[in-house]
């Protein structure tokens, strides 16, 4: 079953711009592999960490979107736990928060529609108003 993953890592802040590519690529080829797709790849930059990790106190984050199945995790995890350049890194499985924004969303939407206002009534008996000048 296709879950949506959001899996961030961080690398250390003295990787090379083509070092930090050719993960991304490695990644990206291991989720098409068994059968997923890369939503997005969002580079966040360098950023100060919250506290020391290896030594480190600056890191390169960097965000990627998955969508496929959770062996498919286990193996992106797998592979950055080896891979020497990062320094920490988090899965988030984000399909049930989109899940119940959209219920959320829907019922919003339902309650302004019954809030609506009703459009003006004719008057009773049928009759236009009289006019006087």
């Amino acid at each position: 079953m296709n879950r949506t993953y959001e899996l961030m890592f961080i690398v250390r802040p003295d990787t090379p711009e083509e070092e930090q590519d050719k993960l991304i690529s490695t990644l990206e080829t291991a989720v098409g592999a068994t059968g997923g797709t890369v939503k997005s790849v969002d580079r966040m930059g360098k950023r100060r960490l919250a506290y020391t990790v290896r030594r480190f106190h600056d890191g390169i984050y960097i965000l990627l979107t998955v969508e496929g199945a959770g062996q498919l995790m286990h193996e992106l995890e797998r592979r950055l736990r080896v891979s020497e350049s990062v320094i920490k890194f988090l899965t988030v499985r984000i399909d049930e928060e989109q899940k119940r924004l959209a219920k959320i969303k829907a019922i919003r939407e339902a309650r302004r529609k019954a809030a609506a206002p009703a459009p003006p009534a004719e008057p009773a008996g049928g009759e236009a108003p009289a006019v006087t000048a």
